[in-house]
């Protein structure tokens, strides 16, 4: 149980809770202005404070991480499973990563010697302490020999270890239990409105998957929450798939996965790029001298062209030859005869060479030309036949280089062909797995209606099995129903396999006003401690806001805090609950009677002192 809810700020008002009801008590004062409010006094941030000591996560925007708070240490008492006296529980908003445990416990809820917590859970060899403030109690504690005696070392250990320890120790998580948790199981124990906690009662906060939270509340109930936890798996499977879906249709994402027959058409591709690098990689042979034999060969390739260029020249100049001595004939002479008889009439004085001698210098003439033309012309054919020979040989040395280079290359090139080996393997694997994401895309809707089918019928197998289990369940809340609104409106918890979600549903036959819904939820939520309670599953608390009974009918309220009364004392267990006091007022008028319930001190919406901190902020 709970038992102190307190502060190092001697303005905060310190709160003693004890076994049964415990009405924690808003009250307007006679002098508060229009501008007051009760909802400056305090009871949500006493919700807020039992969850920040009990292991939740303390942002920026927490309560305690506010300015005036910050550096104020809470502590909150309570009984400990395996301890004899209380705990003290001690955290700040300035270091809300820590948590100091006094007396300090080890993994099993044994209290510490000089042992220390390890961030695994763990007891460690001794060393000293790191927290040295000593924790006093004002009041006798059982196993101490007088008041204010000094218990055992103080421990101080990272949060995520105080969490593990609720596991294990408050709520006997001793185990393998996927899906659930601790700070889960303590959010339907200790609602928060503002989370939104009062809005359903198979949820702590809006939003929340109800397959995320059906496995808390099976294990609370005692059913199999593994199998509920199955649910979340399958919830991802198809979150996954529909947002692969969504990625596969969009016209530019979409190439970020594509189609499977068009991946299996691209890797079939590469795999045939890399079989063809495979075959060049083991067949290559590193040929010795390899640059002077490419060296070589380009040379061959330069004299082979210039042989041909030389050959073009010589085939046009053998042609212009031949063409030459086809033309070059004995000289026509008859012509001369008229000339020379005119040259005698009009240089009759001249001495002029006989008709005969001309003519056999011009012969002469002739016949040297003809001989010469064919002097080059045999060159000529002498010079390509030669360049033609030469062409030859240098072919074939030609071609036994490119055969070698052709066959073989330098380590260089070895080493290229091997990166884009490894490149083209690399672009394989990167197309396989968009397949894979691809299939998971296109294949996976049966697999998961088939998963969700063969669960279901897991669920419904033990569920049948636990039927006492849900039985008494049911009828529990049957009859927390019916002590607030008698036999008329009957009322049973439905447990079954849905379609995404263990289904435990709380029924009452009834309209849907705000009022019946919270009294739904406050009948479930007693259901779930008390049965979690008696299979030592859970604490023996139970802690609601004054949101808790926000529209519920004066006469509801009144046997709802009687059958919290009645309940808890029979149950040997504790209900806190804060509460305004017209609200109250109310029950008092309907005969019931709270003062023995009220935790003292009444919080106030007086300006400077009355709220539960003791001063005003923000």
């Amino acid at each position: 149980m709970l038992r102190r809810l307190s502060a190092d700020d001697d303005r905060f008002k310190t709160l003693e809770f004890r076994d049964g009801l415990n009405l924690v008590v808003a009250k307007s004062t006679s002098d508060s202005s229009a501008t007051d409010s009760r909802n400056g006094t305090g009871k949500s941030s006493t919700i807020e404070l039992l969850h920040f000591l009990l292991g939740a996560r303390a942002d920026r925007r927490h309560l305690v991480a506010r300015k005036e708070l910050r550096r104020i240490v809470f502590s909150l008492d309570m009984d400990w499973p395996t301890l004899t006296g209380p705990l003290v529980i001690s955290r700040s908003g300035s270091n809300p990563q820590s948590v100091t445990l006094n007396p300090g416990l080890l993994p099993d809820g044994g209290a510490s010697g000089d042992g220390r917590i390890s961030r695994l859970g763990r007891a460690t060899e001794k060393s000293p302490t790191t927290h040295q403030e000593e924790f006093h109690f004002p009041y006798a504690v059982p196993g101490s020999q007088r008041q204010g005696k000094t218990l055992a070392s103080p421990r101080t250990v990272p949060v995520t270890d105080w969490q593990h320890m609720i596991e294990r120790q408050l709520f006997g998580l001793r185990g393998e239990y996927p899906g659930v948790s601790g700070r889960t199981l303590l959010s339907f124990l200790i609602r928060k409105v503002g989370d939104h906690g009062f809005n359903e009662a198979t949820r702590t906060f809006a939003r929340q998957p109800e397959a995320q939270a059906t496995p808390n509340l099976a294990y609370l109930l005692g059913l199999d929450s593994t199998l509920a936890a199955k649910y979340q798996d399958i919830a991802a499977r198809r979150a996954t798939r529909d947002q692969l879906k969504k990625v596969v249709d969009d016209p530019v994402w979409g190439k970020v996965v594509g189609r499977a027959s068009d991946l299996r058409g691209e890797i079939a591709v590469q795999r045939s790029k890399i079989s063809d690098l495979e075959r060049q990689m083991n067949s290559f042979r590193v040929v010795p001298q390899y640059e002077a034999l490419k060296i070589r060969a380009d040379e061959l390739a330069r004299r082979i062209q210039q042989l041909h260029t030389e050959d073009a020249i010589d085939q046009r100049n053998l042609d212009h030859l031949e063409r030459a001595v086809a033309e070059a004939i004995d000289p026509e002479v008859r012509y001369l005869e008229p000339v020379y008889q005119e040259l005698g009439i009009a240089l009759p004085d001249q001495t002029l060479r006989r008709f005969e001698d001309v003519r056999d210098f011009h012969s002469a003439v002739v016949q040297n030309r003809r001989i010469y033309l064919e002097e080059e012309i045999e060159s000529t054919r002498a010079a390509l036949e030669h360049r033609k020979t030469e062409r030859a040989r240098l072919g074939e040395e030609q071609s036994f280089l490119l055969r070698e280079l052709s066959e073989g290359g330098a380590l260089e090139a070895l080493t290229t062909l091997q990166k884009a080996f490894a490149q083209e393997e690399a672009t394989l694997g990167a197309l396989e797995n968009r397949l894979a994401a691809a299939q998971t895309v296109e294949s996976t809707s049966r697999e998961i209606d088939s998963a969700r089918i063969e669960l279901a019928r897991q669920v419904d197998q033990d569920l049948n099995e636990r039927q006492p289990r849900i039985n008494e369940a049911s009828v529990l809340f049957n009859k927390l129903v019916s002590e607030l609104y008698g036999e008329d409106r009957p009322a049973y918890l439905a447990v079954e396999a849905g379609r995404s979600s263990l289904k435990i549903t709380p029924k009452i036959n009834s309209d849907d006003s705000q009022g019946i819904n919270r009294m739904l939820i406050f009948c479930f939520d007693f259901t779930l401690a008390l049965i979690a309670h008696r299979a030592g599953r859970g604490p023996d608390f139970l802690v609601h806001d004054s949101h808790m009974f926000d529209g519920v009918d004066d006469r509801q309220l009144t046997r709802a805090l009687e059958m919290a009364a009645a309940r808890t004392e029979a149950e040997n267990m504790q209900y806190i609950v804060t509460l305004n006091d017209d609200d109250l007022s109310k029950a008092r008028n309907l005969g019931f009677e709270p003062d023995p319930y009220i935790v003292p001190p009444i919080l106030t919406d007086e300006y400077v002192e009355g709220g539960l901190f003791g001063f005003r902020f923000g």
